[in-house]
């Protein structure tokens, strides 16, 4: 029991330390999530005021306060929080002798650093687009995934507005995609980290951008526009459901672009009555009888 305990508040101890010396700047600038964050998200809302998509939409938008909340709570906050229970389970492994080569598929360690980091990322991102069609597809998991797409506004801070359960249910996998490469995760991984968050960021912005033929690669703000479209295509639960790379909605036929206007109407049946502020959002699909 005692090691459990230690792992936990090791793990809990050593998270708010590094956030806080983020915060200070005591951690190297490449690797500064809080700063990087910050100035990414600032650089961002520049280029939605600069050149907006939808040009009667405010500066301000609908609930932009909220989604800024959103993205520190769920980046920094909730990390904390849950970062001794992720040391827990991994104490857990090892004491079932579950180690991170248990699971491998391949070794990258070897590879050129470049190499590893290009598999690293699609590899990361293969498991989050799997993972984003189960929050569509099952019930129990759609009522988490409604905060995020209970936006009626688009703009960059939506990126990472979204029920903490999320956290919950992408990390194990994200962990299991990191098991597969014989658990090895590359000493620059901080790189593929800040480029999908600048995707994911941009994707969610006030801006036009397709990237030409790049399209089919790269996930954009038009195509997932329609991710969050009130109207799907008859009998589909969901489309574009890309995070970095549209490669998959592509190859497993999920892809849907029918025009690129901007001006679609985006949310879900029923969202008029959904909840308005953080804390009734947080608690949205415990309740019985919430679908």
């Amino acid at each position: 029991m005692n090691n459990y305990l230690d792992a936990f508040k090791n793990a809990f101890l050593g998270t708010v330390d590094w956030t806080w010396k983020s915060i200070i700047f005591e951690v190297p600038y490449y690797t500064n999530y809080f700063w990087g964050l910050i100035v990414l998200s600032l650089a961002v809302w520049l280029l939605e005021i600069s050149f907006p998509w939808r040009k009667n939409q405010a500066i301000i938008r609908k609930d932009f306060w909220l989604d800024s909340f959103y993205m520190f709570f769920n980046f920094f906050i909730f990390s904390i929080i849950i970062s001794g229970f992720y040391q827990v389970m991994s104490v857990t492994f090892e004491a079932f002798n579950i180690g991170s080569k248990s699971l491998a598929i391949m070794d990258i360690s070897k590879w050129a650093a470049g190499l590893q980091l290009l598999v690293f990322f699609i590899i990361l991102d293969f498991v989050q687009w799997f993972t984003h069609v189960l929050l569509h597809r099952y019930p129990f998991l759609w009522k988490f995934h409604k905060v995020h797409h209970s936006v009626k506004e688009m703009g960059f801070a939506a990126h990472l507005r979204y029920h903490w359960m999320e956290n919950v249910f992408y990390k194990p996998l994200k962990t299991f995609g990191v098991m597969i490469l014989g658990g090895f995760e590359p000493e620059q991984a901080y790189i593929v980290h800040f480029i999908a968050i600048t995707i994911g960021h941009l994707n969610h912005a006030n801006i036009k951008i397709t990237w030409g033929p790049l399209k089919f690669l790269v996930n954009n703000p038009v195509m997932h526009l329609y991710h969050h479209a009130y109207t799907l295509p008859e009998g589909k639960f969901g489309v574009n459901y890309g995070i970095s790379l549209s490669l998959w909605d592509y190859l497993f036929k999920t892809s849907y672009v029918p025009e690129d206007s901007g001006t679609i109407e985006i949310g879900f049946e029923g969202d008029d009555k959904f909840p308005q502020d953080f804390i009734s959002q947080s608690i949205y699909g415990f309740k019985k009888g919430q679908r």
